[in-house]
This record gives C-alpha cells, structure tokens and sequence, in this order.
C-alpha cells in the first residue's frame, strides 16, 4: 500500500483523472508491466468522440500519470456514431499494438462498435507485442476476442473520459505498474450511519470457486456469443455488469447465455452493477434479484452481486483471462497471480 501512495503521488493523481484459443489458464499471455513515462496509445473502437475537449481531458489524466499518449491516427475519424470505418478503427489498434514505443491501447470511450472491428484485427500481431489493453462497456468485445484469439490477459477498467477517482486509479496502478495480485474488495465506509448503506456486496450463493476471470458488459458480451471470439466457459469466473437496461432484458440476455450453454460451464458468478436499471412498470415486473433467483441460484455455484465493476466512478480493474478466487460471502475477487510480468 505504501508503494502504490507513492505511485500516486509521483503520478499526480491528485489531480485526477486467427489464432487457436489457448486450452488452459496456463496458455495466458500477459503484458509487461507499466512504468512511469511509457506511452499509452489511445483509441477509438466504438462512439465518435464529438466534443474534442474530452481527447483533451484524457490527454491530462494519462499525463498527470506519468504517462506519454499517442492517439491513433483515426481517432477523430467519424462515420455517422462511429469513430470512423470499421477498418480505419481496427487498423488504429493494429498499429499501436505494432509500435515499439507503445507499451499500452486504453479505449478513449466507449459506446457501439466495437464488435465491428473483430474480424479487422491482426490477432498474431497482437500475440507477437503482448501490451495491457483496457477499456470496459462496449470495449468488452474487444477484450473477449483479444483473449480468446491470442490468449493475452486483457483488463476491464477505466476508459479514457472516465472520472479517475483516488479509487480507481489506485487500483490500476496496483494491477497494472505493481503487478500486485491484488484482493478486489469493497470499501467499507460507514460514513454517517451505523451499517454501511452504500457499495454493499450481497450473497447469491455462498462458498468460494477458482477460475479464470472473463467478462464484461452483458448487452456486448451477449451480442457475439456463438462466434470465435468470446473465450472458452468451461470452469471460468464469469464477471458481469451493464447499465440503462430494463430488467427483462436482462432476463432476456441471461437466457440467451443459459440456452447457449454458457451459464451451465461456469465455476463462480460475480455481478458488478447495473447502472440504472430498473423494473418495467405494472404489475407483475421482476426485480433484478429475482432474475438472478431464476438463472443464477440454481447453478449451484458461488455467486454474488455488488462489486466495484461496471459504469461506476470508482470501480476495479479487472484482468481478463487470469486465474482468481471468489469469496461469495465475503463478496472478493482474489487474483492468484499477478495480471503483468
């Protein structure tokens, strides 16, 4: 903890701001390593970034970090509410994950899109520079496909435009410059009242499970399943979040999960948050603690809901494909190895 406060401050964050799947958690590829003045590239896979002050404000935050930026050569580029051609944005990735004075590709925003530039991606490129590549919401399909198609542990944190609370940046740099393997546990914080209220984690069903971690977004993740980018289930830790989505698709969006044979493959279930998401009005409407009574009790596996994960100012970052333990009770994720070499 000492170590990463001075991380925090040298970074000024007080300022704030077609390869085969690999077979086994043994196969992960994992990034060096970040360090104080390397060079973060910046993309764009989803939304067009309409106001130019928001490149600005990520700029910053990256450099109040310590950290060097390059942007991606199309990333202003616009074609309708996408961030340019499908083609132009997969080429901005390729690219910096060829550029030797690249060591990282954080997402500028999120949004729709990302998906799109699946099939465009030079994966064996990817897996011949191995590099932290971050992002969550829409960027969940680009992490999936990354990690199943070359085997590198992605990370689903903050975005370029995110609010870089204390919180979250603390948590970055111990994942991602400390390469600590790290205990993701809610902060407890009575503040005036005599139980805590807020960021409560709640037991699905009790018990502890391993697994390796893979996940994301719900919409995004569900949308590719059945194609060759989403990772392998079979004994995983399915990690989930989403936002401004009613609670019957959720509903819907679970089935299509347990129809397709996913659900059933899992070792453990942690549910981050969903951001504004409420029952449909009249009567009969499920509550989204009745939804994960239907599909996700009955598995049988540890689970629980309310982590620091998804569309939140203060969340986790969260390695995609490393091998981690659930607490269902305690509401932790325990990575049982560092994310970065």
């Amino acid at each position: 903890m000492r170590s990463r406060r001075a991380f925090l401050g040298a970074a000024g964050a007080g300022a704030l701001g077609l390869l085969a799947r690999p077979a086994a958690a043994s196969a992960a590829v994992k990034p060096q390593r970040l360090r104080v003045g390397d060079t973060v590239g910046l993309i764009a896979p989803a939304n067009a970034t309409f106001l130019p002050v928001e490149l600005d404000i990520a700029r910053e935050t990256l450099e109040a970090l310590s950290l060097r930026v390059k942007t991606g050569a199309h990333l202003l580029d616009r074609h309708g509410y996408l961030a340019g051609r499908d083609a132009d944005r997969a080429a901005d990735v390729n690219a910096l994950f060829s550029d030797p004075d690249v060591r990282a590709v954080l997402a500028l925003r999120g949004g729709w899109g990302s998906a799109r530039l699946l099939p465009h991606l030079d994966y064996a490129a990817i897996r011949r520079h191995p590099k932290v590549l971050m992002g969550y919401s829409d960027v969940t399909a680009l992490l999936n496909a990354v990690h199943a198609r070359t085997g590198l542990v992605t990370f689903h944190g903050p975005v370029g435009i995110s609010t870089w609370t204390p919180f979250s940046v603390e948590h970055m740099a111990a994942v991602l410059f400390e390469g600590e393997a790290l205990t993701l546990a809610n902060p407890v914080e009575l503040r005036e009242g005599l139980v805590q209220v807020e960021d409560r984690v709640q037991t699905i069903t009790p018990g502890r499970a391993r697994g390796r971690l893979v996940g994301g977004n719900l919409t995004v993740l569900s949308a590719i399943v059945g194609t060759p980018y989403v990772p392998e289930m079979d004994g995983a830790i399915l990690f989930l979040e989403d936002t401004g989505e009613a609670v019957y698709r959720m509903d819907r969006m679970l089935t299509h999960l347990k129809l397709a044979g996913l659900l059933g493959r899992i070792k453990g279930f942690v549910f981050g948050r969903c951001t504004d998401c409420k029952p449909g009005e009249g009567y009969g409407a499920l509550t989204l603690d009745e939804v994960f009574a239907d599909h996700v009790k009955p598995l049988g596996v540890p689970a629980f809901r309310g982590s620091m994960i998804g569309h939140l100012d203060r969340q986790f970052t969260v390695p995609v494909g490393l091998p981690a333990e659930i607490d269902a009770e305690a509401g932790t994720i325990r990575l049982l190895e560092p994310a970065v070499v």
